[in-house]
């Protein structure tokens, strides 16, 4: 891989263990790697002048439905509470195919490239027509995102008293013996891997009782992580104390799905008992405040989380719920839901964005990645603050509150995947038309 030297960045946040930011210094990336901060640094390759840029780490999405991007604003599902709409979209997502799965995936990771993002989760929980975890897999490879997919599972359906459709349920012998076969092919726990394999059932309303805990069994066997949604909204809260006789926290508890190798999406709904277990044992976070309000479901306690220690990300949910997938509008908007829940000065800019960026890689066990750091992966997002979004701004480092929404260019393990503000490694034009041509067939 070429030597690249970032040159004369105006501004760098680094995220690292001082939380510096530096001025007018150079940034060289070797082999996948930081290898030199500094002032003048030599030229050995390429040179990428960063003059009027503030450079990030990347931005780090903690949970994602990439397939979904193929449903965005469906009529019918737009004004719906959790429940309704993943009925109005499961007869949809019932027909998609491989190649939905795919080009669905490659538009959500354009979407979070351009944002900033570097590494990403996905939570695939659905397998029509022989669709495979494989396919997503494949749009990162193409793409080049550092990847962390999961296996997703439904197992309930509408007969046993689940959510889903009985059509859209898979065996739970066959959800575990795919999992291993993911794992065993695709993950990677070295440093700089660019894919770590999750097993991740979708939901406690959607899987019984006996796959959660085995999929646990499974991960701590196979020494990966795991990730399911929990505790989102009342209805959520609702069908666990009618159905488990217990609190989602306490569900999760007894079923061995707590930890510093677990994440949840949302916990909107975490009581102050709920949140001291999670600390207490360090179970993850994924935070995911634009699919909040879109669907109504809360504001999350991620004041309250922060403080008491839980590790926090941020995730920009299923674009079927967002309905975009731009990370740096999220960690906008987690600041400011936290700011009229809790007043203006419940979190900074610099503290969504630590959110977004360290936070995220620490919670996916990704210690080499969210800082920008001598020996940590070149992962870099640079914003160029000289432009209409910017103009005027006393903190250019203060990107939350007055910033560009697309970066300029963006690094991963060193590689330049966005260029000039457009998508160097795939021919995303092609790839929006076939996304265009798609819906479309499934509107009919």
């Amino acid at each position: 891989m070429p030597e690249i030297l970032i040159r004369n960045a105006s501004h760098v946040v680094t995220m690292d263990d001082r939380r510096r930011e530096l001025a007018g210094v150079d940034i060289r990336l070797v082999d996948g790697v930081i290898a030199e901060i500094g002032q003048g640094l030599s030229a050995k390759g390429e040179v990428v002048g960063a003059e009027g840029c503030v450079v990030t780490p990347g931005l780090v999405n903690t949970h994602h439905h990439l397939f979904q991007t193929l449903t965005r604003a469906v009529p019918g599902a737009q004004d719906a509470l959790l429940f309704g709409w993943l009925q109005k979209l499961y007869p949809i997502w019932s027909r998609f195919s491989p190649e939905e799965i795919f080009v669905s995936a490659q538009i959500g990771l354009a979407e979070l490239m351009l944002s900033g993002c570097t590494l990403t989760s996905d939570h695939l929980y659905l397998f029509p027509n022989g669709s495979r975890l494989d396919d997503t897999i494949a749009a990162a490879a193409e793409i080049g995102m550092r990847f962390h997919p999961t296996r997703g599972a439904m197992s309930i359906g509408e007969s046993d008293g689940g959510l889903p459709p009985d059509a859209m349920v898979e065996r739970e012998d066959a959800i575990l013996k795919d999992a291993i076969r993911l794992v065993d092919r695709f993950h990677d726990p070295s440093e700089g891997s660019m894919c770590r394999v999750g097993i991740a059932p979708c939901s406690p309303f959607s899987v019984s009782r006996d796959l959660m805990r085995e999929a646990a069994l499974l991960a701590r066997d196979k020494k990966v992580m795991l990730h399911t949604h929990l505790a989102e909204n009342d209805e959520d809260i609702a069908y666990s104390l009618e159905r488990f006789g217990c609190r989602p926290g306490q569900y999760a508890e007894e079923l061995g799905w707590v930890g510093d190798d677990v994440w949840h999406a949302h916990c909107v709904k975490l009581d102050g008992d709920e949140i001291g277990l999670f600390a207490r044992t360090r179970t993850g976070v994924a935070h995911c405040p634009c699919s909040n309000c879109r669907l109504g479901s809360g504001i999350a306690p991620v004041r309250a989380l922060r403080d008491a220690g839980v590790p926090v990300g941020l995730g920009v949910d299923g674009s079927a719920s967002n309905d975009a997938g731009n990370l740096v509008l999220e960690a906008r908007q987690a600041m400011l839901m936290q700011r009229v829940s809790r007043g203006a000065d419940a979190m900074s800019a610099r503290e969504a964005l630590e959110i977004a960026t360290r936070g995220g890689a620490e919670m996916l066990g990704r210690d080499d990645c969210g800082q920008i750091a001598v020996g940590k992966r070149a992962d870099l997002a640079l914003w160029d603050v000289g432009g209409l979004e910017s103009a005027g701004s006393w903190d250019p480092a203060a990107l939350l509150l007055a910033g560009p929404l697309r970066v300029r260019d963006l690094f991963i393990e060193g590689r330049q995947v966005v260029r000039g503000g457009q998508v160097a490694t795939i021919d995303l034009p092609r790839v929006i038309a076939r996304q265009n041509a798609l819906a479309r067939q499934l509107a009919t």
